[in-house]
């Protein structure tokens, strides 16, 4: 490995609405087949809050509001050989339907409950659902 590798800056958002969280069943490549929540990767020259708002558009067409910086997890996946530091933040839906805007890298969109979420967990999420975390509680 280059002594030049060095994590990616991942986010994610925790978008709530009616007591439930977006999520999407993912067909890229990273994750193939698990459940994350809208995100990718932060630009050069970005803020944390403009990647928040810009994932989510892109990616389901819902606008979010009420941005809040949550938790970080350290995500070192070595079946697919990727170190993310993946940044959440919790937000809450301000309009739009969620729907699919990148078919080569979602399946589908779906609300659910904290504590019920679909399986199996990209990576990330399921580092954060072991500390325990609950967007509700904030």
């Amino acid at each position: 490995m280059s002594e030049y590798h060095r994590p990616k800056v991942g986010t994610a958002v925790i978008i709530r609405k009616d007591g439930k969280v977006l999520m999407h069943k993912r067909k890229a490549k990273a994750g193939f087949g698990t459940w994350a929540f809208p995100g990718g990767h932060l630009e050069f020259h970005e803020t944390v809050e403009d990647c928040f708002v810009r994932e989510t558009k892109e990616e389901s067409n819902v606008e979010i509001t009420n941005i809040q910086i949550g938790p970080y997890t350290n995500d070192i996946n070595t079946k697919e050989n990727t170190h993310y530091i993946t940044l959440f933040a919790i937000a809450d839906w301000k309009s739009g339907e969620a729907k699919v805007m990148e078919p080569d890298k979602c399946e589908k969109w779906e609300w659910f409950d904290w504590d019920n979420l679909p399986q199996p967990l990209m990576l990330p999420v399921e580092m954060l659902k072991k500390t325990d975390f609950d967007p509700f509680d904030i």
